[in-house]
């Protein structure tokens, strides 16, 4: 990929512009020099030579005056174009416009024009305008249009993307109106390391899958969940000695049932063998603070709404009867 950032291709692409308009002006210029030969012998009518439907000639005439100096003119305006604006590879043109601060600007003006708009919500807590109907309608447009894509259009989110309709059994911080508003301002980064190495063979992680799917109630051997309880003191640092998690740390309750990456033992197993990184992007850069605050309120009435029992999509379900589906499920 860096060959396609070197400086050489900026000149490149400078070179191939500027040639281009070079050579529609010397096209021109030589297009008036050439004068075509007069043709058969003692002929002197000024045409070409060419002929078509038997008495259709074309004539030696110059081009037009009009056409010429609007080909002039269409140079000139290229070569000022370029001088003013970005189209020479890396150069950013004399008056220093880009797209981007095109966009930025636009955007702030439409920020000043929605602002009357959100006043009056502003004012409000993220708590009271989970209750206003004006205040959850705008909520719910900026939700679909900026967050629906990961957690769907009615926030049960889907597999590896977080339900947001089950209240406080999903959030691995407080269900509360200033923590929604920092999340959606500042994003979420979750992480948790490998842990194979620290759990030692095959047969110790398979022991530690069903301690853990134990823990929830979940169907699991038996067995095999008494030999893997040991191997769970290197996850208790972070999800607690009793699987409760610790929402200080995003470190998800092992406990409850919800199932975030998927059910199961091979699920498990495999967070365990290669962790997990999951990135919620911060959405400051695009919707002012009095947009997140209204997004919150909407997030807020979702999570007590009332579908917390709602059926999880069928790829998390497990064979038997089994949790509903929450973030990070694993030590």
């Amino acid at each position: 990929m860096s060959d396609f950032t070197h400086g050489f291709w900026s000149w490149y692409v400078a070179a191939i512009s500027l040639v281009s308009i070079l050579a529609c002006a010397l096209l021109l210029w030589l297009a008036g020099k050439a004068r075509v030969p007069a043709g058969e012998a003692g002929r002197q009518d000024n045409t070409t030579g060419h002929v078509w439907d038997e008495d259709l000639r074309e004539y030696n005439n110059p081009l037009p005056r009009w056409w010429m100096w609007l080909f002039i003119l269409t140079v000139v305006f290229a070569l000022g174009y370029l001088a003013l604006f970005p189209g020479l590879g890396s150069f950013q043109g004399s008056q220093r416009w880009s797209q981007v601060a095109d966009h930025d600007a636009d955007v702030q003006r439409m920020r000043q024009a929605l602002a009357p708009l959100y006043a009056e919500f502003t004012a409000k807590s993220v708590a009271e305008l989970s209750k206003d109907p004006r205040a959850l309608a705008m909520g719910e447009r900026q939700f679909l249009n900026h967050c629906s894509q990961c957690h769907g259009s009615d926030g049960r989110g889907s597999k590896g993307f977080p339900n947001l309709t089950n209240g406080q059994a999903a959030w691995l911080g407080p269900l509360s109106g200033e923590h929604i508003v920092q999340t959606i301002t500042q994003g979420r980064l979750g992480m948790m390391p490998p842990m194979a190495a620290a759990v030692g063979s095959e047969a110790a992680l398979s022991d530690l899958a069903h301690y853990v799917l134990s823990l929830s109630g979940s169907p699991h051997k038996p067995i095999k969940a008494v030999a893997g309880k040991a191997s769970f003191s290197s996850c208790a640092a972070c999800h607690g000695v009793d699987g409760k998690g610790n929402k200080a740390l995003g470190a998800p309750n092992l406990s409850d049932n919800y199932w975030l990456h998927g059910w199961g033992e091979e699920a498990i197993v495999s967070i365990i063998k290669n962790g997990k990184n999951n990135v919620m992007p911060a959405q400051s850069g695009k919707l002012s603070p009095e947009q997140i605050h209204v997004v919150a309120a909407y997030v807020m009435s979702l999570s007590g709404s009332g579908v917390a029992e709602l059926a999880q999509p069928e790829v998390l379900k497990p064979a038997s009867p089994a949790p509903a589906v929450t973030p990070i499920k694993a030590p």
